[in-house]
């Protein structure tokens, strides 16, 4: 296995061309521009094709279009640029499209936007969040199998740190199993039979071949969505078995506070974490199983409390969630600000907790 020091976006993009992508569209915005100049680069050598569109609403719209005709197919941008997708997310979430949306976001406050939608309709999105690049690229390619396992669209939630930071990495198809029979795909073998396919949103079909219609379509994407969330929240968890306190957190912010965590547990408190892997499903039967013993559950995000109303819905005692993060964005507003540091986590933890490490 080869590895290469690879710059994060620029491992996401050779991810996404080892799953198959195949087409790629977006309008460049700050942390996204790195991985739409990646695809540029790198998709033309393997017969793909890159688009740099003229604003994010013509990009998702070729993508639509892309993967309607079968091609694995991939956009993005930061939460400010998918904010202009959504309807289009919802389109195709309810037409079932499958793709992947990269959300390459400035700080963690795009968790609304990734688990509840701004689009129409009874859908949702999967959304993962890697804590570093080597999960990022593991992700990526899960999350093109997951698109077209499920015939959704999917979300990448990233980060500058994500995007921006140089590791060493190996990148390599992954077989993530079977998948379903592309029946659905719009390659214009049907054209002049009477029964030429179509994706609609509607599913009203033709007057020769009649659809399901709205209501009947409608309630089985919600079947499927319930289905899904049945099926594939993931999670990670250290220390919460005897734990008096457990640190919620996702992304990259939950490096700092694992760092944090691991820190005082060698001192002696009972300290442990829990991260959602998956930000929709969110993992909620796991995080009460492993709150249920712990007198405080702690939210760490970088936002005003997002994730914190999923924790609060779920933790085994609600009275127990306090949130310790906050607001934190560099003046540049491309980037974190001083929240994002383990001494500054470590100090908001132990401001909650009473006295001093366990006896």
């Amino acid at each position: 296995m080869t590895r290469e020091l690879l710059e994060g976006n620029a491992a996401i993009a050779s991810a996404a061309i080892a799953a198959g992508c195949r087409f790629f569209a977006g309008y460049p915005m700050s942390p996204f521009t790195g991985l739409l100049e990646s695809m540029s680069r790198e998709l033309p050598g393997v017969g793909g094709v890159c688009l740099n569109a003229e604003s994010e609403i013509e990009g998702v719209n070729m993508v639509l279009g892309a993967a309607a005709a079968g091609t694995r197919a991939a956009t993005g941008s930061c939460g400010q640029g998918i904010a202009l997708m959504q309807e289009t997310i919802a389109e195709a979430a309810l037409n079932q499209t499958p793709f992947v949306v990269f959300n390459m976001a400035r700080n963690q406050q795009d968790y609304f936007q990734c688990t509840r939608g701004g689009g129409w309709g009874d859908y949702r999105t999967i959304t993962l969040a890697p804590k570093d690049v080597t999960e990022a690229v593991a992700h990526t390619q899960l999350l093109f199998h997951l698109a077209e396992l499920h015939r959704a669209p999917v979300i990448l939630y990233g980060d500058p740190l994500i995007a921006q930071t140089r590791v060493s990495v190996t990148v390599e198809p992954v077989d993530h199993g079977p998948l379903p029979d592309r029946d659905w795909v719009l390659d214009g073998t049907g054209g002049g039979t009477g029964r030429s396919r179509q994706v609609w949103t509607w599913a009203m079909g033709k007057a020769t071949d009649p659809g399901p219609g709205p209501d009947r379509h409608w309630r089985a994407v919600a079947d499927k969505f319930d289905a899904i969330a049945a099926t594939e929240s993931r999670f990670e968890q250290a220390h919460t078995e005897d734990a008096e306190t457990v640190v919620v957190a996702f992304g990259t912010a939950a490096l700092f506070v694992e760092y944090v965590v691991e820190e005082l547990r060698a001192e002696g408190y009972r300290i442990g974490w829990f991260r959602p892997v998956t930000l929709w499903p969110f993992p909620g039967a796991a995080l009460t199983a492993a709150t249920t013993g712990a007198r405080r559950v702690l939210v760490f995000e970088l936002n005003a409390g997002q994730m914190l109303d999923d924790v609060r819905i779920h933790a085994a005692d609600r009275s127990a969630v306090r949130f310790v993060g906050g607001v934190s964005i560099a003046e540049s507003g491309l980037a974190y600000g001083d929240l994002m540091d383990a001494p500054v986590i470590r100090d908001r933890i132990l401001a909650v907790l009473p006295g001093g490490p366990a006896a």
